[in-house]
């Protein structure tokens, strides 16, 4: 028994050697250490071929867009346009501490590292096939590439993709270009991507102006923008950037770039109040739409703005452009029930400034705001300037050297016949336009016509002259409408444009006839290419005689004239009134030597199309003429605009006078004793142009009492006149197409 249970005892204890040096042979440290490394060669092989297989891809759909930025002349924000809020800024724009505290923020060892953190990546990966989502530990590269390159979901294959790409951008980028690309595609919240704009969004400054403690928020905004937005952050959030702020300072002693005695005297700056991003609500849609027509008159499409990136200095003053919408507040919309009244309802009021130094515009008035009424008034060209082109006629008689049908020449002093519905003598094209109230001047100087804005004056002057002569002075001041007929009607603006087109012309007369490009941008930057602005000021079109001329005959429109409502001791001004066909439009058109500014009404149906419908009854006030509204609203702007008034006259080398004294002969000229039936002849019409049957001028107030025959003047006697005509004036007969019939 006892040598049996010896052997079952060594039997036994075999069996158990042989269990353990079989457990021991298969872990034995040597093939323990030989599996490891076969497991690192193969995932070296595996990163390998994923280095070899990933290439670096193009930027994702979002990385390059950015906003354009539109700005007031003196740089202040204007408008933001496009579905990214970013403006991206070279590195060298941002302040080097303001560098350092993105660093000291995110990724110490930035300018040492490779690209990676194989630490922090290795976390993530974990907690990313762990269920835990995203979390950080990435280095400023690798944020650049995942922003840039990639997108932002938490999966093992983007996060594999980031390490390898970033180990490729470490290899091509220069640091200093991928801190710039990190700090121009992170997200800081409040809408805003790109330091830039979170600069504007956070502290209303451009990236370049940031200080240190403003930056090293921005810098420590980055690891939870929502929450670390002061505005609504908890106590707890605002307890944590607050660290966060500190800690980012702490590193920038540790690392050198902050001195630790300023360290310790620093502030935490707290941000603003979030505020909306201008949209397009207001004059804010007609300044950038204009800007974006200069543009694209420049060669930028569409396409090409649409990309982002311009920044847009525009030349509008913004106190000027306050001004305007105040003086037409006042002066028109407090005065209007568009709500109650129909009339009241069509009235569109537009306006443009200008400098006439440098042409740069510097209000622009487009409308009741862009978002309820998209067409800017200030630049259509669909209605007619009317009575506004009458120092046209006058400019293009003085350069020319034009005389009377008599021989005598054309100037300020010179006689015509004021007769209402005289017809014109020397045309082939008949043309017999009736004058205000249908009254008759007689005998008349060319100021006293001008003053009165008489018809029948400027109708014979404009054949003395020949339709296609005022034509071309008139292109040459900038008319734009090349397409009008050079026929005798012409003169009372019958073709089209606008406030814009109007200004520039006027603004080359205040500069002494030299041409005047209205142009509204200062500067157009991008970072591929720069556009150059609009030289505002081109060569001599005409005379400066020619032009100071005309001045001086403008001036008497404002002192004496229609005009009158413009007048005011605090500034010396020249201006024209203007009323086209049936009341649809009413102008002024007046300049100090300073400011060049024109304001019209349009009246436009509420109804779909917006047919062009009478002015007439506009705030229960009659026929609303250019000396109305528009020259209220003129004289109101100008005043603010040029801080309450100026000293400054205008300079007028010389004047044309011309020749006076005439007799009439009863072939050339009606008297003032016949009746407009007396002097009609039979009616014709030419196939390219219906003669004026019927066009009405305005006046100023009455000096002598109604129904009173005004005397005969001798040259340049200011002339008595009715008071205005509240009534319509009379219809034209059916069929017709006489163009403008209105004046002033």
């Amino acid at each position: 028994m006892g040598r049996a249970d010896a052997r079952r005892g060594q039997g036994r204890g075999a069996r158990r050697a042989g269990r353990r040096g079989g457990i021991r042979g298969l872990f034995t440290w040597r093939k323990m250490l030989g599996t490891f490394f076969g497991f690192c060669l193969l995932a070296m092989g595996a990163f390998v071929a994923l280095y070899v297989y990933v290439d670096v891809p193009p930027a994702n759909a979002t990385a390059n867009k950015q906003s354009n930025v539109y700005k007031y002349s003196d740089g202040t924000l204007l408008a933001r346009t496009g579905k990214v809020n970013r403006e991206i800024v070279d590195l060298a724009e941002v302040p080097k501490d303001v560098q350092h505290a993105f660093v000291a923020a995110e990724n110490k060892t930035f300018y040492q590292d490779q690209g990676v953190d194989l630490k922090g990546t290795t976390r993530g990966l974990f907690n990313t096939l762990s269920g835990k989502g995203k979390q950080g530990g990435s280095t400023i590269t690798q944020q650049y590439v995942k922003n840039y390159y990639l997108t932002q979901d938490p999966t093992v294959s983007r996060k594999l993709k980031e390490l390898v790409i970033s180990l490729k951008v470490d290899q091509k980028m220069s640091k200093e270009d991928i801190l710039a690309g990190y700090m121009n595609t992170a997200y800081y919240g409040r809408g805003a991507s790109g330091i830039q704009a979170a600069a504007q969004a956070y502290y209303g400054v451009d990236a370049k102006d940031l200080d240190l403690s403003q930056g090293a928020y921005l810098a420590s905004l980055l690891q939870a923008p929502s929450q670390y937005d002061w505005a609504v952050a908890s106590k707890t959030g605002k307890k944590l950037v607050s660290e966060r702020w500190g800690y980012t300072l702490d590193n920038m002693v540790e690392k050198g770039w902050l001195d630790s005695s300023k360290r310790a005297g620093m502030k935490f700056d707290i941000p603003q109040e979030p505020k909306a991003a201008p949209g397009m609500e207001g004059q804010t849609g007609y300044l950038v739409e204009a800007a974006n027509q200069e543009l694209e008159r420049q060669g930028i499409s569409e396409e090409a703005r649409e990309a982002g990136g311009w920044t847009i200095t525009l030349n509008i003053d913004k106190k000027r452009q306050k001004e305007l919408e105040k003086a037409v507040d006042r002066q028109l919309e407090s005065k209007l029930d568009r709500d109650g009244n129909k009339t009241d309802a069509t009235v569109q009021a537009g306006a443009t400034s200008v400098d006439p130094k440098n042409g740069e515009v510097v209000a622009l008035y487009g409308g009741v705001g862009a978002t309820e009424h998209w067409i800017s008034n200030a630049t259509r060209r669909d209605y007619q300037p009317a009575s506004t082109f009458k120092p046209l006629v006058l400019a293009s008689a003085l350069e020319n050297g034009s005389k009377t049908q008599d021989g005598r020449q054309i100037g300020l002093d010179t006689i015509y016949d004021g007769t209402s519905r005289r017809p014109v003598v020397g045309s082939d094209i008949p043309f017999k336009p009736q004058n205000e109230d249908g009254r008759s001047y007689g005998d008349i100087s060319v100021q006293t016509a001008m003053d009165r804005s008489v018809n029948s004056v400027f109708a014979q002057m404009v054949v003395d002259v020949t339709p296609t002569t005022v034509k071309q002075t008139a292109l040459d001041l900038g008319m734009p409408d090349k397409g009008f007929p050079a026929v005798p009607s012409i003169t009372l603006g019958t073709m089209n444009a606008s406030t814009w087109d109007m200004a520039g012309v006027f603004a080359t007369l205040d500069s002494h006839g030299k041409k005047v490009n209205p142009h509204i941008i200062k500067s157009a930057e991008h970072r591929d290419r720069t556009v150059e602005p609009v030289d505002g000021k081109g060569s001599q079109v005409i005379s400066r005689k020619t032009a100071d001329t005309v001045t001086r005959s403008l001036t008497g429109v404002v002192d004496n004239g229609s005009g009158h409502e413009a007048d005011t001791s605090a500034y010396d001004a020249a201006g024209k009134t203007g009323t086209s066909e049936n009341n649809k439009a009413a102008w002024f058109a007046g300049y100090t030597p300073e400011l060049t500014t024109v304001v019209a009404l349009y009246g436009e149906s509420a109804k779909a199309g917006g047919e062009q419908v009478t002015l007439t009854g506009t705030a229960n006030s009659g026929r609303a003429n250019g000396g109305g509204f528009p020259a209220k609203i003129w004289a109101d702007y100008t005043l603010a605009a040029l801080n309450g008034g100026s000293s400054t006259t205008f300079d007028l080398e010389d004047v044309e006078r011309g020749e006076s004294s005439v007799t009439p002969t009863p072939s050339e000229t009606p008297t003032q004793s016949a009746t407009p039936e007396e002097t009609e002849p039979a009616e014709t019409e030419s196939p390219s142009q219906s003669p004026s049957e019927y066009p009405v001028e305005e006046s100023p107030p009455a000096e002598t009492p109604s129904g009173t025959p005004p005397p005969t003047p001798s040259e340049s006697a200011t002339v008595p006149t009715d008071p205005v005509d509240p009534a319509e004036p009379p219809d034209e007969k059916p069929g017709r197409d006489d163009g403008n019939l209105l004046g002033q």
